[in-house]
């Protein structure tokens, strides 16, 4: 009797196992799920998803990437630190860039450009370490923004001019890169123009950027044009001029959203600019762009107080 007893627990015990298994999500199941939730903009059900995971599997870098991801997007900045902290530490060697990167973007969003530069450095001297000039260009241009649009444009200038240098040196490069590389350069240094209020460089530079469009060897790139048209239109000035020029850039961009959220603001269309600072909110990009954008877009529509 005794021994049928321990059968009967045995069975009991290991068919409750079984349920608790099997009503329990996999990771992988809950990671999925978390990064769904987050691109689709419930970042709060995200972060839930992703502390339920990190119960689980505290050392899964996945997991301490995402949420990092999803903190910065809910306006969580220090809890996102922290988690791309630990996010570096996990990361396996070709993910290391990544999480460096998204560290320095985490940094842009509190507009700390010395703290972005910190992380955005290591990944270009990896970058030259291995002889990856086209991504060492990458992250030095991206730099360059991150010093241009938080307030530095001679930093800006300076790394900028790194990118520029580094994709030139790119061997045997095609025709269209070396277009590509020109364009970036000219495209940049008009910005740092109009920045500085010097109208007749940001113009002269928006006709280099136009005849090197012209030539055709870089067709997914003509959405720049309206795009530096617009920005240089904005910091000199001309709001409605912006807002035509801006209207026709690339619509899913969170920071030209940004811009024609200022410009209508600028032009008194209180309505319309508060329309494009909810764009600016629908977007769950974590990328430099957003960066700039949803942070501002949070304070004006009243969604830090």
């Amino acid at each position: 009797m005794r021994c049928e007893r321990h059968v009967v627990l045995v069975v009991a015990l290991c068919t409750t196992l079984l349920y608790v298994c099997a009503c329990r999500p996999a990771p992988e199941e809950t990671l999925e799920r978390a990064r769904q939730l987050d691109l689709d903009g419930s970042h709060d059900e995200a972060i839930a998803a992703y502390q339920k995971l990190l119960q689980q599997t505290p050392d899964s870098f996945d997991a301490h990437y995402g949420i990092a991801r999803a903190f910065d997007l809910a306006g969580k900045y220090d809890e996102a630190r922290r988690h791309f902290a630990t996010a570096i530490e996990l990361a396996p060697e070709d993910t290391k860039d990544q999480a460096l990167r998204m560290m320095g973007v985490s940094h842009a969003f509190v507009r700390d450009a010395a703290g972005a530069a910190t992380y955005f450095e290591r990944v270009v001297r990896r970058r030259v370490e291995a002889g990856d000039f086209v991504g060492t260009a990458e992250v030095a241009n991206e730099l360059g923004r991150v010093y241009l649009e938080l307030g530095e444009p001679d930093a800006a200038l300076r790394w900028y001019r790194t990118g520029y240098e580094m994709a030139s040196r790119e061997p045997d490069q095609p025709a269209s890169l070396t277009d590509l590389t020109e364009l970036r350069w000219a495209h940049a240094q008009a910005r740092i123009a109009a920045h500085r209020g010097d109208a007749s460089e940001a113009r002269r530079l928006e006709a280099v950027v136009k005849t090197l469009l012209d030539k055709g060897s870089n067709p997914d790139q003509q959405a720049q044009y309206p795009y530096l048209r617009g920005y240089i239109d904005l910091h000199l000035g001309h709001h409605e001029e912006a807002i035509a020029q801006l209207q026709q850039a690339d619509q899913d961009d969170p920071f030209v959203l940004l811009l024609l959220a200022q410009a209508f603001e600028k032009t008194g269309n209180a309505d319309k600019s508060r329309e494009y600072y909810r764009k600016v909110l629908a977007s769950s990009s974590h990328a430099v762009n957003n960066a700039f954008a949803r942070p501002v877009a949070r304070d004006r529509l009243g969604q830090n107080r």
